[in-house]
């Protein structure tokens, strides 16, 4: 069964900040395959459910907006010791706008629970992204 990965996009304003601050920070595996990566504390207890189709949901400005999937957990020596590098695919998926609380480092996130993806920054209501958040958060819809 596959389980997510939800963690704060700290520093982030928007899905279009991430998406800036991602150009040119692309890297490639030995197969050529693109990607991204973040580095996290712990390796996640659930890796092989994460593995199984597991995407990390980010949260901007306390709520989800966009997933990436992940591709790979690699362990990885920094200055500070042993860290997890959590290899992750180049596609931003945007995401159906769901409010989270902060929260440290990242939890994880069941299939049941994800927001659905949605396409061009339109939400699955058909009203604007920012509006549709606005709205879900005063629990109007």
């Amino acid at each position: 069964m596959t389980v997510h990965i939800l963690k704060l996009c700290v520093g982030i304003d928007s899905v279009e900040h991430l998406i800036e601050v991602r150009k040119g920070r692309e890297q490639t595996l030995p197969d050529g395959t693109p990607y991204n990566y973040h580095i996290t504390r712990s390796r996640p207890r659930r890796a092989e459910e994460v593995l199984a189709n597991g995407s990390i949901y980010w949260i901007i400005k306390g709520f989800i907006l966009v997933r990436q999937r992940i591709i790979a957990l690699e362990q990885v020596e920094t200055e500070n010791g042993v860290k997890c590098k959590i290899i992750l695919d180049t596609e931003l998926v945007r995401t159906e706008s769901q409010p989270r609380r902060p929260h440290q480092g990242w939890r994880y996130l069941e299939s049941g629970d994800v927001p659905r993806d949605i396409a061009n920054g339109q939400a699955v209501d058909d009203l604007p992204a920012d509006l549709s958040a606005k709205l879900r958060e005063m629990g109007l819809i």
